[in-house]
C-alpha cells in the first residue's frame, strides 16, 4: 500500500544531507512552508544552496536558515525584501553567494528540471549584466540567453491538502512557486494544512499529482 505520511515533521525532513541543493517553495511568506525550515533550521545542516523567489524575513522559515548559517548560496529573484535581515548582514560580511534570476525565468528553469530539459533560450536578460558569461544565440535576428536548469535534491513545499498517495492542493496566491518546486526536485517534501482520505481529492482539483511527492506531514495551519 502507497502511504507517503509521515508521522511527524522530524521524520519528513530526515536524511536532508550537507551541501544540498534546496528548493523552498513560497512568495514571501505566502506558501512558505516555515515549519518544515524551522525543523531544518535546528538540525542546522550546512553549505545548503537555497532556491527560492525571495530570501525569506524574519528570523523563521528561509531567514533561521540564513541566521544559523547552513546557507552557502542563494538562487533567487527579489534577495531584499522587508525583514530580510539575516541575508543582508550575511551578504555584506560576504559569507553568502548570490545568484539573481528573472521570476520568470526562475520558475522556468526549475520547470525545466521536472521536465528533463537541461536547459533553454529566453529573451529575459538580454543586454544585461545577468547575461554576462552566458551563451546568447540568435533566432530570427533576436538575442537569446542560454539558461540552465535547476535541479534540486530536496524540495520543501506547502499545500492545503494532501492524501497518502501525496496528491495535493493549494488555497489561493499561496500555490504561487510550489507546484513548480515540487516538479524539480529528487525528492519532495510537504507540509500539509489537512490530510484527507484516498478519493477526497477529486482528480480534476489534484494540482500537483503524487508522482511528484515523496513525503507529506500534516501542519496545524
Amino acid at each position: 500500500m502507497i502511504d507517503k505520511r509521515c508521522a511527524s515533521i522530524e521524520e519528513a525532513i530526515a536524511g536532508i544531507a550537507d551541501g544540498a541543493v534546496l528548493l523552498v517553495g513560497g512568495f514571501g511568506n505566502s506558501g512558505e512552508p516555515i515549519q518544515l525550515l524551522n525543523a531544518l533550521a535546528e538540525r542546522a545542516p550546512q553549505d545548503l544552496t537555497v532556491v527560492s523567489n525571495n530570501a525569506g524575513s524574519g528570523d523563521e522559515g528561509i531567514g533561521k536558515l540564513l541566521a544559523g548559517g547552513c546557507v552557502r548560496k542563494f538562487i533567487c529573484s527579489f534577495p531584499r525584501v522587508t525583514g530580510a535581515v539575516a541575508f543582508d548582514e550575511l551578504y555584506a560580511r560576504g559569507e553568502i553567494e548570490l545568484e539573481i534570476t528573472p521570476q520568470g525565468t526562475l520558475a522556468e528553469r526549475i520547470r525545466a528540471a521536472g521536465a528533463g530539459i537541461p536547459g533553454f533560450y529566453t529573451r529575459t536578460s538580454v543586454a544585461t549584466p545577468l547575461a554576462e558569461g552566458k551563451e546568447i544565440r540568435d533566432f530570427g535576428g533576436k538575442d537569446y540567453v542560454l539558461e540552465e536548469a535547476i535541479f534540486g535534491d530536496v524540495a520543501l513545499v506547502k499545500a492545503a491538502r494532501g492524501d497518502r498517495w501525496g496528491n495535493l492542493t493549494y488555497t489561493m496566491s499561496s500555490r504561487n512557486f510550489n507546484p513548480v518546486m515540487a516538479m524539480g526536485a529528487e525528492t519532495t517534501i510537504a507540509q500539509v494544512s489537512e490530510l484527507v482520505e484516498l478519493g477526497d481529492i477529486e482528480p480534476e482539483q489534484v494540482v500537483t499529482p503524487s508522482i511528484f511527492v515523496d513525503r507529506l506531514v500534516e501542519v496545524e495551519a
